[in-house]
């Protein structure tokens, strides 16, 4: 069904974290989110893939990977977000940004970089051996 559907949140406080990690550490990917996916995905056409669908509670399950720089993604995974379409109610819930516990790390103190890429406080070394391994197989 095509239409006006409004955003709601499985845990509002916990994805707000995430999105402003999102926004300080990866503008792009937090640009297209908000100005390209989140007006499409309102007025119905939903972005990603679907994961599951649920005929009991008329739910459909989506991920949508979002663009981001590549060595990004091979030392911390795909940007993700996670929701899902209440189709008899026009809900579109939103559930997680993965890697979500990178994304809260960012949030509740400043995460340093290492050769342009981010790197989580918790695992510094091993970021700093994957980022240095990607660089050397470039080569």
């Amino acid at each position: 069904m095509k239409g006006n559907y409004i955003f709601e949140y499985f845990d509002e406080q916990k994805f707000r974290k995430c999105e402003r990690s999102l926004k300080k550490y990866n503008m792009f990917a937090f640009k297209k989110m908000v100005f390209d996916f989140y007006p499409e995905m309102k007025n119905g056409n939903f972005l990603g893939t679907k994961v599951s669908s649920d005929e009991e509670k008329n739910t459909i399950s989506y991920e949508l990977t979002l663009p981001t720089d590549e060595l990004f993604s091979k030392v911390h995974g795909d940007v993700v977000l996670h929701y899902d379409v209440y189709t008899n109610k026009n809900i579109i819930l939103l559930k997680s940004i993965e890697p979500e516990d990178l994304f809260l790390e960012g949030h509740s103190m400043e995460l340093g970089a290492y050769k342009g890429v981010m790197i989580s406080n918790a695992n510094a070394e091993k970021d700093k051996f994957k980022i240095t391994l990607l660089n050397m197989l470039n080569k």
